[in-house]
């Protein structure tokens, strides 16, 4: 299973530099974990970073100008962090299973002379085969649309860019001029024809550039949540849908889609999801006259069923996100933000059982990264899968690992639940100072 093990945010919205896990310069660090929740108080940038991985994908889908723009952002200069003036930056580091060498790929965006955002770098970084220590080499270099690409599984050049003696444009020439020895017969000088779409977008559909195309397809298979209920109350048009969009309005089309290709599966989750909602007895499906498929839950206390346009936004989404967690062919990344809005509390700890057993491969899920305020949910959780998210003095974000404090650790270990000594304010900075 693909896993991001690291992830820097620079320069975008409130995250003027926040990094999560362990990057390529920064060993020392651990891993992030299958299961990645990020807690703190409104208004500290939760919703800034889970829309930061929308962000990405939505620039590898559309292009960069577009994505500024996208969900409500508003363009470029009301996403990039306010007061700033250099480039919005991204860096993730990740495996594509666990004894493969980790990829880095690094993004700029900065604005251009006519004021339009662009992609200013962008690269893909790897270590070679047997090599633990070390600079990567770069085998995917952009700088403002140009530069160069190493094709197959062989790694690029390395480049001495701590002493800045690398000249991107210089290597290119020599290139062209068959001059460079490293790896010539496998290096390629490239010129995108849009500055605003990214080049793994183009070179990633290339078939002799398999590592490029391997991560985007990664980022292409990201699935970041906008489920509303209402639109799961939406009546679409029949026929079935392997998966479940980001808002949920075709939630019917996937029930039809799971009982038709998979019938035995399809009861034993309904059978499960139905245990897991309070009063419900029973879940099942009617077809229309017209042949749309409705969604019937049987209540306990009634003789009649009820319509999934009756029921309550908090069985909607348990419904929804169960069901997404049965995907037979689940995405790599899934990315939810407050899943606990409209839920029962008691609910929460079930959910997020869930969400590690999906997480930890046991049904071969995804990885799972998820924004809450809920100290119920967070009960259920390690301190090492708990970030907290706050502001600083100056009005920033700036994120720690809940695990990094021995103390937090050992009153997890005497029994206290994780999500008490949050609401307790026992997860605050400065907290144990007095200890």
């Amino acid at each position: 299973m693909a896993k991001i093990e690291g992830f820097r945010a620079r320069n975008y919205r409130s995250l003027k530099d926040v990094t999560l896990g362990r990057l390529w310069n920064q060993q020392y660090a651990d891993p992030l974990t299958p299961l990645t929740v990020v807690i703190g108080k409104n208004g500290v940038g939760k919703s800034s970073l889970f829309d930061a991985f929308g962000f990405l994908a939505d620039c590898l889908k559309s292009g960069v100008e577009e994505a500024c723009d996208a969900h409500g952002r508003g363009g470029f200069e009301r996403i990039r962090t306010q007061g700033q003036e250099g480039p919005i930056e991204f860096e993730i580091y990740y495996k594509e299973d666990g004894n493969a060498r980790p990829i880095t790929y690094e993004l700029s965006i900065d604005l251009d002379k006519s004021g339009r955002p662009y992609i200013l770098k962008e690269r893909l970084r790897q270590r070679r085969k047997g090599q633990k220590r070390g600079w990567p080499f770069s085998f995917l270099m952009l700088n403002d649309g140009k530069g160069v690409v190493w094709k197959g599984e062989q790694s690029g050049q390395q480049i001495d860019e701590e002493h800045g003696e690398f000249d991107l444009f210089k290597f290119m020439e020599s290139v062209k001029a068959g001059e460079s020895q490293e790896e010539s017969k496998e290096t390629e000088v490239v010129e995108l024809e849009d500055k605003r779409k990214l080049g793994i977008a183009t070179l990633g559909s290339l078939k002799q550039h398999p590592r490029i195309s391997i991560f985007r397809r990664f980022i292409e298979g990201w699935y970041l949540s906008y489920f509303t209920p209402d639109a799961a109350r939406s009546l679409p048009l029949a026929g079935p849908q392997k998966h479940l969009n980001v808002h949920g309005d075709n939630l019917g089309n996937v029930v039809q889609f799971m009982e038709r290709e998979h019938p035995k599966r399809f009861k034993a989750i309904l059978e499960q999801i139905a245990e897991k909602i309070p009063g419900i007895s029973r879940i099942d499906t009617e077809k229309t006259n017209d042949g749309r498929l409705l969604l019937r839950f049987n209540d306990k206390g009634f003789l009649d069923p009820f319509y999934a346009q009756q029921m309550s936004d908090g069985t909607l989404k348990v419904f929804a996100y169960l069901l997404l967690l049965e995907d037979p062919t689940p995405p790599p990344f899934l990315c939810i933000e407050e899943p606990e809005n409209g839920l029962y509390h008691k609910l929460l700890e079930s959910l997020a059982h869930e969400f590690r057993e999906h997480a930890t491969g046991r049904k071969g899920g995804s990885q799972v990264f998820i924004t809450t305020h809920q100290p119920y949910f967070v009960d259920s959780l390690d301190p090492d899968e708990v970030w907290i998210l706050e502001k600083d003095t100056d009005g920033f974000s700036v994120i720690r690992r809940a695990s990094d404090d021995s103390t937090v650790i050992n009153m997890v270990k005497e029994g206290l639940p994780l999500g008490g000594l949050w609401y307790s304010d026992y997860l605050d900075v400065g907290q144990f100072d007095a200890f």
